[in-house]
Protein backbone atom coordinates (compact mmCIF):
# COMPACT_ATOMS: atom_id res chain seq x y z
CA UNK A 1 0.00 0.00 0.00
CA UNK A 2 1.20 3.51 -0.81
CA UNK A 3 -0.55 6.79 -0.02
CA UNK A 4 0.25 10.23 -1.32
CA UNK A 5 -1.46 13.52 -0.58
CA UNK A 6 -1.35 17.26 -1.05
CA UNK A 7 -3.12 19.90 1.05
CA UNK A 8 -3.93 23.52 0.28
CA UNK A 9 -5.85 26.41 1.85
CA UNK A 10 -8.36 28.10 -0.49
CA UNK A 11 -10.00 31.46 0.20
CA UNK A 12 -13.47 30.32 -0.88
CA UNK A 13 -16.23 28.44 0.96
CA UNK A 14 -16.45 24.63 0.70
CA UNK A 15 -19.65 24.78 -1.41
CA UNK A 16 -17.84 26.93 -4.02
CA UNK A 17 -14.87 24.55 -4.13
CA UNK A 18 -17.25 21.59 -4.38
CA UNK A 19 -19.06 23.19 -7.32
CA UNK A 20 -15.78 23.32 -9.26
CA UNK A 21 -14.81 19.73 -8.37
CA UNK A 22 -18.25 18.34 -9.22
CA UNK A 23 -18.47 20.09 -12.63
CA UNK A 24 -16.57 17.47 -14.63
CA UNK A 25 -17.48 19.04 -17.97
CA UNK A 26 -15.30 22.07 -17.18
CA UNK A 27 -12.16 20.22 -16.02
CA UNK A 28 -10.46 20.86 -19.35
CA UNK A 29 -10.64 24.61 -18.60
CA UNK A 30 -8.56 24.44 -15.43
CA UNK A 31 -7.46 20.97 -14.33
CA UNK A 32 -3.83 20.09 -15.18
CA UNK A 33 -4.14 16.48 -13.96
CA UNK A 34 -7.52 15.36 -15.29
CA UNK A 35 -7.48 17.03 -18.70
CA UNK A 36 -10.91 15.71 -19.69
CA UNK A 37 -13.73 14.38 -17.54
CA UNK A 38 -17.32 13.34 -18.02
CA UNK A 39 -20.14 11.74 -16.15
CA UNK A 40 -22.42 12.56 -13.25
CA UNK A 41 -20.92 12.94 -9.77
CA UNK A 42 -23.22 10.70 -7.72
CA UNK A 43 -22.54 7.68 -5.54
CA UNK A 44 -22.49 4.48 -7.59
CA UNK A 45 -21.86 6.22 -10.93
CA UNK A 46 -18.81 5.62 -13.08
CA UNK A 47 -17.11 8.71 -14.46
CA UNK A 48 -14.50 8.98 -17.20
CA UNK A 49 -11.20 10.75 -16.53
CA UNK A 50 -8.38 11.35 -19.02
CA UNK A 51 -5.01 12.27 -17.60
CA UNK A 52 -1.34 12.23 -18.43
CA UNK A 53 0.37 9.08 -17.14
CA UNK A 54 2.97 10.21 -14.57
CA UNK A 55 5.67 7.82 -15.80
CA UNK A 56 5.50 8.02 -19.60
CA UNK A 57 3.55 11.23 -20.34
CA UNK A 58 0.94 9.45 -22.49
CA UNK A 59 -2.76 10.12 -22.14
CA UNK A 60 -4.64 7.44 -20.26
CA UNK A 61 -8.31 6.91 -19.50
CA UNK A 62 -9.73 5.55 -16.27
CA UNK A 63 -13.37 4.95 -15.36
CA UNK A 64 -13.56 5.09 -11.58
CA UNK A 65 -16.69 4.53 -9.53
CA UNK A 66 -17.88 7.30 -7.21
CA UNK A 67 -18.06 6.00 -3.63
CA UNK A 68 -18.67 9.29 -1.76
CA UNK A 69 -20.25 12.47 -3.10
CA UNK A 70 -21.00 14.67 -0.10
CA UNK A 71 -21.48 18.23 -1.44
CA UNK A 72 -19.15 20.69 0.22
CA UNK A 73 -17.36 17.97 2.19
CA UNK A 74 -15.96 14.98 0.27
CA UNK A 75 -15.56 13.45 -3.18
CA UNK A 76 -14.14 9.93 -3.42
CA UNK A 77 -13.74 7.39 -6.20
CA UNK A 78 -12.10 4.01 -6.73
CA UNK A 79 -10.56 2.42 -9.79
CA UNK A 80 -8.65 -0.77 -10.40
CA UNK A 81 -6.70 -2.93 -12.73
CA UNK A 82 -7.73 -6.28 -11.20
CA UNK A 83 -4.83 -8.22 -9.75
CA UNK A 84 -2.34 -5.48 -10.57
CA UNK A 85 -3.25 -2.25 -8.77
CA UNK A 86 -6.21 -0.36 -7.34
CA UNK A 87 -6.51 3.22 -6.22
CA UNK A 88 -8.84 5.20 -4.01
CA UNK A 89 -8.72 8.93 -4.76
CA UNK A 90 -10.38 11.51 -2.57
CA UNK A 91 -10.84 15.19 -1.93
CA UNK A 92 -11.77 16.28 1.58
CA UNK A 93 -13.08 19.83 2.03
CA UNK A 94 -12.96 21.29 5.54
CA UNK A 95 -14.02 24.81 6.57
CA UNK A 96 -10.91 26.60 7.86
CA UNK A 97 -9.82 30.20 8.43
CA UNK A 98 -12.83 31.61 6.56
CA UNK A 99 -12.19 29.40 3.54
CA UNK A 100 -11.57 25.75 2.76
CA UNK A 101 -8.75 23.37 3.56
CA UNK A 102 -8.56 20.88 0.69
CA UNK A 103 -6.78 17.57 1.11
CA UNK A 104 -6.39 15.49 -2.01
CA UNK A 105 -5.02 12.00 -1.60
CA UNK A 106 -4.82 8.60 -3.20
CA UNK A 107 -4.09 5.23 -1.68
CA UNK A 108 -2.71 2.60 -4.05
CA UNK A 109 -2.77 -1.13 -3.39
CA UNK A 110 -1.47 -4.06 -5.37
CA UNK A 111 1.52 -5.49 -7.12
CA UNK A 112 2.69 -2.36 -8.97
CA UNK A 113 2.99 -0.24 -5.84
CA UNK A 114 6.36 -1.88 -5.18
CA UNK A 115 7.74 -0.41 -8.42
CA UNK A 116 6.50 3.19 -8.05
CA UNK A 117 9.61 5.38 -7.73
CA UNK A 118 9.45 8.17 -10.30
CA UNK A 119 5.80 7.48 -11.06
CA UNK A 120 4.73 8.30 -7.50
CA UNK A 121 7.02 11.35 -7.29
CA UNK A 122 5.49 12.72 -10.52
CA UNK A 123 1.98 11.89 -9.29
CA UNK A 124 2.51 13.88 -6.09
CA UNK A 125 3.67 16.86 -8.17
CA UNK A 126 0.50 16.49 -10.25
CA UNK A 127 -1.63 16.57 -7.07
CA UNK A 128 0.04 19.81 -6.00
CA UNK A 129 -0.52 21.32 -9.46
CA UNK A 130 -4.21 20.34 -9.38
CA UNK A 131 -4.62 21.89 -5.92
CA UNK A 132 -2.98 25.13 -7.06
CA UNK A 133 -5.21 25.27 -10.15
CA UNK A 134 -8.30 24.59 -8.02
CA UNK A 135 -7.26 27.41 -5.68
CA UNK A 136 -6.85 29.87 -8.56
CA UNK A 137 -10.20 28.84 -10.07
CA UNK A 138 -12.09 29.10 -6.76
CA UNK A 139 -10.53 32.38 -5.71
CA UNK A 140 -11.09 33.99 -9.12
CA UNK A 141 -14.83 33.31 -9.19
Amino acid sequence: MKTMSATIQIDAPPKAVWAILADLSRYEEWNPLFREASGQVAVGNRITLRSVHPANGRMMTVKPKITVADPGAELRWVSSLPGVMSGEHHFTLTPADGGTKVEQSETFRGLLTAFGGKTFTNAEASFRALNEALKRRAEDT
